[in-house]
């Protein structure tokens, strides 16, 4: 310590003694010594600087460890100790820029840092310009909405298999998130199909319009594989426009057991089994083979793993019977009946298997 000492009179007796607002003001000095010819210093200089300021810099003020915390993410020999202490600040405006940026900090330091700390933290390295597969494991299981759309849009991001089906998890509630997987060069076919398998035909439509032409066709391909496998051979109900219509609601904060019930007395039958195929997280294709069956004990099962009111289950069951067939009072009440006994955790198990389903 004998060389940093001598820069700054009595600097060996501040680092041990000092008040904090003196500290604050010596790791700025020292930190401007380091900028100053940063490119020429040689490691055990490096080292020199890292081991004075790690004590230093955290008695600095805020706007000063957020200029030091930009300045330093710049840099390829900055201090790998100071770096890493600075992003594990929790102060965002302070760790942000050393984890959007810093080439210092390592894979380790990143997963550990994406472990511990919150939203903020993983959103900074969402930015980064790359990302490994141990990295995005992490944002992905704990990232939120924001965090997990912004890493499936990075294009120097990488994703284990693991990672990719648990995105493609989370998308089958997100369009916005389809749409920035859809796009990756790195998706591979089967990530693709399975994708699509979870996706609301007019995302897919949406998907097929802002991709390259090669994955244009790749798409075209999945497409025809998934509905060779679940549409039963007969006529095929269009629910283009239904899905349309409902995708609009979601997105206006619309959907939701009121819109089910007005399609089901209307006798809007597309537009009610797309409804509870977005509530639900059930394929269309699923779901309609289920309902257009023999029995409506399907209905029943849906409405009680969406907590659905009986008079909405009821209209749902009176549009399965059709225009042209009236139940016996006795069928409506012996629905109810089973409806009301029927366990939330049960209906949700029943629900769960659908969804993990390809074919009915």
């Amino acid at each position: 310590m004998t060389g940093a000492t001598s820069l700054i009179p009595g600097l060996d007796d501040i680092v041990k003694r000092g008040d904090p607002r003196r500290r604050g003001e010596v790791a700025r000095a020292i930190s401007e010594l380091f900028f100053h010819d940063a490119a020429n210093l040689r490691p055990d200089l490096v080292d020199l600087f890292d081991n004075l300021l790690i004590d230093l810099v955290p008695h600095a003020e805020l706007a000063s460890r957020v200029d030091l915390a930009e300045r330093f993410s710049h840099l390829n020999n900055a201090p790998p100790h100071l770096v890493r202490q600075l992003a594990r600040e929790n102060e965002i405006m302070v760790a942000g820029p050393v984890l959007r940026r810093s080439p210092v900090l390592d894979d380790a330091a990143l997963v550990e840092i994406a472990r511990l700390k919150g939203q903020g933290h993983l959103l900074a390295m969402t930015e980064r310009p790359t990302l490994s597969a141990d990295i995005t494991d992490v944002l992905v299981e704990r990232g939120d909405r924001d965090v997990v759309r912004r890493a499936a849009g990075n294009a120097g991001a990488a994703f284990s298999s693991g990672g990719y089906s648990e995105l493609i998890k989370r998308a089958a509630q997100d369009g916005v998130l389809t749409l920035k997987i859809g796009q990756r060069e790195d998706l591979s076919g089967e990530h693709l199909k399975e994708l699509l398998n979870g996706t609301l035909d007019v995302i897919r439509r949406r998907l097929s319009i802002v991709v390259n032409p090669v994955r244009q066709v790749e798409i075209k391909r999945a497409m025809a594989s998934i509905e060779e496998a679940t549409q039963p051979p007969g006529p095929r109900r269009d629910y283009s426009a239904a899905q349309r219509t409902v995708l609009g609601l979601h997105r206006g904060g619309h959907l939701g057991e009121s819109a089910l019930l007005g399609f089901a007395k209307a006798h809007k039958y597309e537009e009610a089994i797309a409804s509870l195929s977005a509530m639900s997280g059930v394929r269309i294709s699923i779901l309609d083979r289920l309902i257009t069956g023999d029995r409506y004990d399907p209905i029943l099962i849906v409405g009680r793993m969406l907590n659905l009111g009986w008079p909405t289950v009821r209209a749902l069951i009176l549009l399965w019977y059709g225009p042209h067939r009236t139940p016996a009072d006795a069928d409506i009440e012996a629905a109810r009946m089973n409806f009301t006994r029927l366990m939330p955790a049960t209906a949700e198990r029943v629900v769960n298997f659908w969804r993990n389903r390809q074919t009915i």
